[in-house]
Parts: structure tokens; sequence; C-alpha cells
């Protein structure tokens, strides 16, 4: 019960936040100042972190950094292992440096989506509103197996559960659907951004949850409606969504989303959609 009502607490003040009512808790947004321009590693060497100035950064967040993501060619294909720093970092980025990522779009019995606003201790976008679940695999036996990207789906089951608390076995990846893959880059600041190709996963399911605040400020589920507005107030600057988001959003999603019980006719596991 006390799970349940902290959850619809931090519901009520998102949907509050996002249509500019107030709402008891809800938080104000304040973004992290930017951080100093840092050296390129010459990707051919031994994998090591170059010199950046991380005392303003959360402790917790910046140990995720040494996580090994899977680096890819523009054609997905595995090419090696860097940490999710490098992997990060916009000098890197500016180099080529790609690598494999997941979004997942989680919807409950009522067919609305549940979206996150990023924590604002998270290094890239903080504060920024998105999908259910945004990151990677990693570079390990199981999440590098590829057939139905089978390593993908079991690296979104683990996040759901490190992000959202949602119990492992309400999220099984035989019950998500890969639909296909994205490709994007997007600078967060002057030192950090994105370049990955995305694999979208889709699910529908009601599940438990209980959010970590270092990874989630705030959730809630809504409807197409709903998630129409949002994206006006974005382009409005009235608040701020993620990248990869926004591009899915404007794209493809709806799409889908009118399709729930029907997504086979939508995959596509050839074809990378270039963003």
């Amino acid at each position: 019960m006390v799970r349940w009502l902290w959850a619809a607490r931090r519901s009520a003040a998102l949907l509050a936040r996002l249509n500019n009512k107030p709402a008891s808790g809800a938080e104000t947004l304040h973004l992290p100042a930017q951080h100093h321009h840092s050296q390129v590693r010459q990707l051919s060497s031994p994998v090591r972190m170059p010199e950046i100035n991380m005392d303003n950064l959360d402790e917790k967040q910046v140990q995720l950094l040494a996580e090994m993501c899977i680096l890819i060619d523009d054609n997905d294909r595995k090419i090696g292992a860097d940490s999710k720093k490098n992997c990060h970092l916009n000098s890197n980025i500016d180099k080529g440096l790609l690598h494999r990522a997941f979004s997942v779009f989680l919807f409950n019995s009522e067919e609305k989506l549940l979206l996150q606003q990023r924590s604002n201790a998270k290094i890239t976008f903080p504060g920024c509103l998105t999908n259910t679940c945004c990151s990677h695999p990693l570079h390990t036996a199981s999440e590098l197996e590829e057939p139905d990207a089978i390593g993908v789906r079991r690296a979104a089951q683990r996040r759901l559960q490190a992000e959202l608390g949602i119990p492992m076995d309400q999220v099984p990846p035989e019950e998500m659907t890969y639909l296909t893959r994205i490709q994007y880059k997007a600078q967060s600041d002057g030192v950090w951004g994105e370049h990955e190709i995305d694999y979208i996963l889709f699910m529908q399911k009601d599940v438990d949850l209980n959010p970590d605040p270092n990874e989630i400020q705030s959730h809630c589920y809504v409807s197409k409606e709903e998630l129409k507005e949002i994206l006006e107030k974005a382009k409005r600057k009235e608040l701020e969504i993620t990248p990869w988001f926004s591009l899915i959003a404007e794209t493809l999603l709806f799409k889908w989303w009118d399709n729930l019980h029907n997504l086979k006719q939508f995959i596509d596991h050839d074809r990378i959609h270039r963003m």
C-alpha cells in the first residue's frame, strides 16, 4: 500500500507539472552546470578514461561510467567494447564512436504509456522526460547474444528492475517485442552526448513500480492525447524531452501505438532508421 501511494503521488505530481497545475510534492527541474571540454582518446589504444573534471557529478552515476558498452559499426556489427564514459564523450563521438542501446515502451492494460523523468543526477540529459526505459546492453556473454536481440532484451529486463524497480519475473525478455532499430546522435552539453543504434522494444503489461530516485525523479502513465500535449509543450520549450524519444514520438510511435495488438506487421529487423 505504501509503495502504491508513493507511486500515485509521483505520477500525479508529474502530470500536474506537465499540465502547469500545482501539485503536492512536485519537484522543480534544475539542470546541472556544463562541464569542461575533454581530450580525445585514440580509439586504437587500450581502454582508458580521459581526464574529465567529474567533481560535480553524482557519485553513483560516475561509478556506472565504468560499465563496458558494445561498440558497433554503422551496420550494427560488433567491433569491440569501451567504457560507458568513453562512449558518451562528445570528443569520441565526433571521431565516430558508436554503441548499441535500447529503448523500452511499456504500456499498461489501459494502453497508456509509462514515461519517466530522468533524475537530475543523470550525466546525459538530466531532468528530461523520456520513454519508459533507455539504456545499453553490456559487453557480457548474456547480453552480447544476437539472435532475435535476446541479449538486448535481457539488458532491458535488467534495467527495468534497476531503474523502475519492476520485478524481473514481471518483464521476461520473451514478452518483449523487438520492432526495429534507429540510429541517432545528440549532444547533452559541451562534454557529454549520445551516438547509438537503438533497439525499440514494446511490451504491454501491468507491473509493480518502485523507482530508484537516483535514476528517476518522477513517472506517469499517459494517453496518446496527453503525450501529444507534452510534445507540443516541448516544441514551445515549456519542458524538455530526450532527443531519442522526441525523434521516435514524432515519426513512428503513434503508428505502433495504434496497433498494440498487431505489432507483427511493423517488425523490421533488417532496416536501421537513420535519424
